[in-house]
């Protein structure tokens, strides 16, 4: 099965945000012989600035397949931001509400097509102070199991220096330029969990793999040890703390 095909949509936006990328920042881009060559495949990546979504469909998109983000379902409704969302067929998160499973649905329909979803499954911007992932939710493993599709971790560093997580508190510092890094792994093998019944517990553990190898990606693009431990995500993420609206973000499904 053949991917999403890189439509009007998806070339409008590469034409009006790659040059200012280009121009701002430098690349360091490496696995990308990882990406799929064709059919359905879920990336999972660590999120640690606002600027994340587009350094990382910058490099996906130069491979040839795109991803399909989780945003949130607000920022489908009207105007320009809406129009490109649903142009490049993002997929729309409700929460708390009856179509808060819909994501998911839409989500396992584009793997089994052929195409890319993309999941920070973290679900928010990382509040460990060093920047390392935090504890993954469950919904990217959710899918992954269900579909059986490569899972392929990916590690980016560098927008958190020019745009900090919660960058109303802080300074964005574009100069001197700074480097995205993006690295892309191997599949997460997770054949140990397939057939098993989709318990919390499970999910948990799959989730567990999936961020343990984003983590170890991550260690060696800083080129420092991680932590030996994991923070938690915090059980508030209200928008009056997290700072502006995450527009791409993994939302769990209920």
């Amino acid at each position: 099965m053949s991917g999403r095909r890189i439509g009007f949509w998806y070339r409008t936006a590469a034409v009006l945000c790659k040059p200012p990328l280009v121009v701002l920042f430098k690349r360091d881009w490496h696995g990308m012989e990882h990406i799929p060559a064709d059919g359905g495949f879920i990336t999972a990546i660590n999120h640690n600035s606002y600027l994340d979504p587009l350094s990382y469909a910058h490099f996906q998109y130069n491979t040839g397949r795109v991803p399909r983000f989780l945003a949130k379902a607000a920022l489908f409704r009207g105007g320009f931001m809406g129009a490109m969302l649903r142009g490049t067929g993002q997929i729309p998160v409700y929460r708390e509400s009856t179509d808060a499973a819909n994501a998911f649905r839409a989500a396992v329909d584009a793997i089994n097509k052929g195409e890319c979803v993309a999941f920070y499954p973290e679900g928010t911007l990382t509040r460990d102070p060093d920047m390392w992932p935090m504890r993954g939710k469950t919904g990217a493993a959710r899918v992954a199991l269900v579909t059986k599709a490569p899972v392929i971790p990916v590690a980016q560093w560098g927008a958190n220096e020019a745009v900090p997580p919660y960058a109303k508190k802080k300074r964005v510092r574009l100069f001197p330029r700074k480097t995205l890094k993006v690295l892309a792994g191997p599949p997460v093998d997770l054949s140990g969990f397939y057939g098993q019944e989709p318990t919390a517990e499970v999910l948990r553990a799959a989730t567990d793999v999936i961020m343990e190898a984003i983590t170890d990606l991550l260690s060696e693009v800083r080129g420092e040890p991680a932590p030996a431990h994991r923070p938690d995500r915090p059980t508030s993420t209200s928008t009056s703390t997290d700072g502006p609206p995450l527009p791409l973000a993994d939302e769990e499904s209920k």
